[in-house]
Formats: C-alpha cells, structure tokens, sequence
C-alpha cells in the first residue's frame, strides 16, 4: 500500500474508537471548550486538505466546490461525511451534508453539534475562498432535518 501511514491497517480507524476519543475530551475538557478544540482541530485539517489538492485561492464554482469536496470527504476520500450541495442564500454559504461523523450512532434529539465535521468544511473553504467565515450548525439529523447543515458568512 504506497502513501498510507499504516502498512497492515492503513489510513482509517473506526468511528467507534473517535467518538469515545470526543467523549473523553467533553468529560476531561467540558463540552464548550471540547466543541472549540474540536471545530479548531477540523479547520486545520480543511486548511491542510485544501493545500494537499492544490486548490488554495481557487476560483471553483460552489458546484464544483461542492464536488471536490464530496470527493475528499466522501466515500472514495476521508470518509468523514457526504457533501451533498453548496448553495448561497443571501450573503450565507450552505453546505448540506450527510451521514456525518459527528451524527453518526447518535439518538434522535441528540443535542450534538457537529463540530469536528462542520470545522474541516469550514476550514476548507477558508482556504479555498481566502475569505475568515463565521460558521454555525443550523440543521440537523438529530432533530428532525434532512441533512447536516453548515451555514458561513463572511467575517471579512
């Protein structure tokens, strides 16, 4: 197997043994500072994602942002989630996603935010855009929506 960090496992763990990592994290940590350090952590791997495929600055469509992203995340990337689409409404950039890491295996009505999943998204399109963006969580699967949504705005 060339490029993977692993010989005999390669690159990938189960989302078991990361969701008891975020678990010991919000005991140890609290929830709130737990949920900065994981959004902080996803923004960083976006950012170091973007500049792995070379798109830094780049001047995609949301289309065409949404594909590559679904690609790097998806099922044939990361496996972190499915990015569905990415629309604009208003001065707001949303990002619908699906089968998220951070939903995954949780009760309906959860109250999880996905926090580590939303930041690499976030970071992502920091990168790719050049642009600070404020990002929120405002559906989810948790509780009663169709998709993950990630909605940015420009702090610039």
């Amino acid at each position: 197997m060339p490029n993977v960090l692993r010989q005999k496992l390669g690159d990938f763990n189960s989302i078991l043994c990361f969701k008891a990592a975020i678990l010991g994290m919000e005991e140890a940590l609290g929830d709130k500072a737990c949920a900065i350090a994981l959004t902080t952590a996803g923004r960083a791997r976006g950012k170091k994602l973007v500049e792995t495929w070379g798109l830094d600055n780049s001047s995609l469509s949301l289309d065409d942002l949404a594909s590559k992203l679904a690609l790097a995340l998806g099922q044939e990337g990361t496996k972190l989630c499915i990015v569905e689409k990415i629309v604009t409404e208003g001065e707001a950039i949303k990002v619908y996603t699906s089968e998220t890491l951070c939903s995954a295996g949780e009760l309906l009505g959860s109250q999880r935010k996905c926090t580590f999943t939303m930041g690499v998204v976030w970071g992502s399109l920091e990168k790719i855009l050049n642009k600070r963006l404020r990002g929120v969580h405002t559906e989810s699967v948790l509780r009663g929506g169709n998709h993950d949504v990630f909605e940015f705005t420009h702090l610039d």
